[in-house]
């Protein structure tokens, strides 16, 4: 059958299809079923699970335990939405229409993608080998994030590495907040002067938002945690307790160093899911192509996007998804109804960085990484009240509000931002 006879008979068709069905996916369904109820909506999503990945730091932290991140997927999908268990496989937007793994066609007449982004373990040699055990944990999978609260707890003295690849990652903060949280653990217990942390990454920078910084390099100071730049993970030898990682030198020059280590926390590198990556909707560098404001696609007018997938320059956070809800949600609408596209996204990010136990530093910030603030503190200051957003309320929130579509928008202030 051609594509063209394909196009008029499709196995199913929906007057809004969703691809995603974690954070972004849910909140998006809500909200318009919630301003539109007879609207037919289908979300695409082959999981079971639906977590609530912004608190796994916690978990690998032992504050949080980790079945409160998490819930059946058929319990969040909106009442009134069509879920079809199954994997999107390739788009055919000419025809308005995408295919699914197992086959059926689906046609549209709006498309919302945001399936996230993948995590690329493959890509660190011998990483999945040992993920898990001899030490080697990560906070960035439901499966090995518990263990990182073991590692931490019976580590008594050595060599602890935690490393950052390449951006862009979901949550670019993620991977220094486990190494403070790691690192106030030990003073507690009074094995930190016995341990060497080191905190390898790809970048050049501790954290992409320069107004944030100088709070975050105090902690670094403070518990003496070794910041090792240009350093990217390559290899893990578990058994020998061996990481590899290729260092760029001053003059350009790369090497590989081998490090010994007691713990090692690694973030993947990440990426666009691949079926995202070798499809029409995506840019060069595989994600999805979408204008920055309107969050419309370039090229294909009756698509969206939104979440981790596309290709935007703000930070990859849940915060970022729940800022860009509404946006699209008017947008789609809009669209709909053969209007002009007046919602617009600015680029609004958060990342509440984990500095100790009980302080957080709350980092809230714009495209071009303006900062943001939401209240009316110096938040590069460690803050016991952004602790509380983070455990209590932040989570409260995005089960109670942001997948129920009933999102309250926060203000942003910049005139509240410190000198």
């Amino acid at each position: 059958m051609t594509q063209t006879e394909n196009s008029t008979t499709p196995d199913l068709r929906y007057t809004v299809v969703v691809v995603g069905g974690g954070s972004a996916g849910i909140a998006v369904a809500a909200r318009l079923l919630r301003e539109r109820s007879t609207l037919d909506i289908a979300i695409i999503d082959p999981a079971t699970t639906h977590a609530y990945q912004p608190g796994w730091t916690l978990v690998g932290a032992g504050v949080m335990k980790l079945r409160s991140t998490l819930d059946q997927e058929g319990g969040v999908i909106p009442k009134g939405c069509t879920w079809l268990r199954a994997a999107a496989a390739s788009f055919q937007p000419d025809d308005n229409m995408l295919t699914l793994e197992d086959g059926r066609t689906v046609a549209y007449n709006r498309l919302i993608v945001c399936p996230g982004l993948q995590l690329d373990w493959n890509k660190i040699e011998g990483l999945t080998d040992t993920l898990g055990r001899n030490g080697v944990c990560s906070n960035y999978s439901k499966d090995t994030v518990e263990y990182t609260w073991t590692c931490i707890q019976s580590l008594s003295g050595g060599t602890a590495l935690f490393t950052q690849p390449p951006m862009p990652i979901k949550c670019a903060g993620a991977p220094q907040k486990i190494a403070y949280l790691a690192s106030d653990y030990w003073r507690k217990q009074g094995t930190l002067n016995r341990t060497n942390v080191d905190f390898c990454m790809t970048g050049d920078a501790l954290f992409g938002v320069g107004y944030y910084r100088p709070g975050l390099q105090e902690a670094v100071d403070y518990y003496g945690i070794n910041v090792l730049y240009k350093h990217t993970l390559i290899a893990v030898n578990g058994p020998e307790h061996k990481a590899t990682f290729a260092v760029t030198g001053p003059d350009g020059k790369v090497t590989n160093v081998v490090k010994e280590f007691d713990m090692l926390h690694v973030t993947p590198p990440q990426s666009a899911p691949d079926f995202i990556k070798k499809s029409p909707l995506a840019n060069e560098g595989g994600w999805l192509d979408v204008d920055p404001s309107t969050l419309q696609h370039t090229k294909y007018p009756l698509i969206f996007g939104m979440g981790d997938v596309i290709g935007t320059s703000n930070a990859k956070t849940m915060a970022a998804a729940r800022a860009q809800t509404p946006v699209v949600t008017a947008n789609v609408l809009a669209s709909l109804d053969g209007k002009p596209l007046t919602s617009s996204y600015d680029g609004y990010g958060a990342c509440p960085l984990t500095v100790a136990y009980g302080k957080i530093i709350l980092a809230e910030f714009l495209y071009g990484g303006k900062p943001a603030p939401s209240f009316p503190y110096d938040q590069r200051k460690p803050s016991r009240f952004a602790w509380f957003l983070k455990t209590i309320v932040f989570p409260r929130v995005y089960w109670d509000m942001m997948l129920k579509g009933r999102d309250i928008e926060m203000p942003h202030h910049p005139e509240w931002v410190k000198k």
